[in-house]
């Protein structure tokens, strides 16, 4: 079933309101000497130029960036449409158009191209990339390395505290004393009472008396 397409009163009035506009803009530049096809292209540069400052408007405002250049070129294509329609509302005797105005009408294409050109290619500036989150910090794995059996003798070897090497005469002196304790107590003689006897110290005693056993 075929829907019917019902007008819309905004839309009607946008088409009625831009051919007035492209006619005014067509009058005025004809009076100003552009003749031909030159005078059907000036409204649609003006219209062109607004529609494009608009649009540059909007992306601006939505990317929350800067927008006064947009808004000029807006107001250069705004003044350019309502000027022409002002100019030929019977103030501006067309027949007869100052030099001044036949100077604007002849620079607006470059004025126009520039406009555009602006406002298309001018990029946007780029969002900052989101930053990654840190990657938590893990400690290092604790690797255990296998010592081989003669560097882990080495190893305990320089840990454990060194031998002491006692002298061959004070080994054979604390025999006898050894002996001599031995027959008067019937039990062998103690490493303090060895060292007592001996005069030495406490590590040299250890030492004479692990010979002893």
């Amino acid at each position: 079933m075929t829907r019917l397409v019902r007008p819309d009163a905004v839309l009607v009035q946008a088409v009625i309101a831009g051919a007035l506009s492209f006619a005014h803009l067509h009058d005025l530049a004809e009076a100003a000497g552009q003749t031909g096809w030159k005078a059907w292209a000036y409204p649609v540069s003006v219209d062109l130029l607004l529609v494009a400052a608009w649009h540059r408007l909007r992306t601006l405002r939505d990317a929350g960036e800067p927008s006064r250049s947009a808004w000029s070129w807006f107001a250069v294509a705004l003044a350019a449409s309502l000027g022409a329609n002002i100019a030929t509302a019977g103030l501006l005797d067309l027949g007869d158009v100052p030099d001044w105005l036949r100077i604007l009408v002849a620079g607006w294409p470059a004025l126009a191209f520039l406009g555009g050109t602006l406002l298309v290619h001018r990029p946007t500036s780029p969002s900052p990339p989101d930053s990654a989150p840190e990657p938590a910090s893990v400690p290092p794995p604790v690797v255990e390395r296998e010592t081989e059996p003669g560097v882990q003798a080495d190893s305990v070897a320089a840990l454990s505290p060194p031998t002491i090497a006692a002298p061959p005469a004070l080994v054979a002196h604390a025999q006898k004393i050894a002996a001599d304790h031995r027959t008067r107590t019937g039990s062998d003689i103690d490493t303090g009472t060895l060292r007592t006897r001996l005069g030495v110290p406490q590590p040299l005693a250890e030492a004479i008396a692990a010979q002893l056993t």
